[in-house]
C-alpha cells in the first residue's frame, strides 16, 4: 500500500515489499528480498537475498547482496557488499541507525553494529562494533613524475 515503483524497475519472484516505500527508477530487486515499510531503494540499486529494515535508504548506485540491513540506516552512493570470494557467498550484516558514506566496500563476512558511521571510501574487512566510526583507507600519496613521458 502507498508504495511507488518507478519506471524500468525489475522485481523478481519471492520479493516482499512493505508499505510506503519508493523503489527505482531502474532498480533491480532480485529473488528472496524482504523490504520493510518506509524504505527507499533508489536509482540503479540492485538488491539480492537482502533484508532491508524499516526506514532505511539505499538511494542510488549500490549493490546490496546477501545482506541484512537494520532500520533507519543510510547507505551512501556506490556502496557494495562484496559477498562472493570465488568459492562461497557470505553475508554482510549492518545494524540500525548506521550511516555509510559513499563508495564503501563491505568484504563479507562482516558485521557492522548499531549507531555506526563508516567513512566514505572505506573497504571494511573486519567487524565494526556499535557506536563506532569505521575508517579503512590509505593516506593519499602523490608520485610526482610517475607518468612523465
Amino acid at each position: 500500500m502507498d508504495t511507488v515503483i518507478h519506471p524500468n524497475t525489475t522485481i523478481k519472484s519471492g520479493v516482499v515489499i512493505g508499505e510506503n516505500c519508493e523503489i527505482g527508477p531502474n532498480a533491480y530487486i532480485r529473488e528472496r528480498c524482504k523490504i520493510a515499510d518506509n524504505v527507499k531503494i533508489g536509482s540503479f540499486v540492485e538488491v539480492k537475498k537482502a533484508v532491508i529494515g524499516e526506514g532505511t535508504k539505499v538511494p542510488h548506485l549500490s549493490y546490496m547482496g546477501d545482506c541484512e540491513i537494520g532500520s533507519k540506516t543510510n547507505i551512501g552512493c556506490g556502496t557494495i557488499t562484496c559477498n562472493y570470494d570465488g568459492f562461497k557467498k557470505s553475508k554482510t550484516i549492518i545494524g540500525d541507525n548506521a550511516f555509510v558514506g559513499s563508495n564503501v566496500n563491505f568484504i563479507a563476512p562482516v558485521k557492522v553494529g548499531d549507531n555506526t558511521l563508516i567513512a566514505a571510501g572505506s573497504t571494511i574487512t573486519d567487524d565494526v562494533p556499535s557506536d563506532s566510526l569505521g575508517i579503512a583507507r590509505e593516506r593519499q600519496i602523490n608520485k610526482e613524475g610517475w607518468n612523465k613521458k
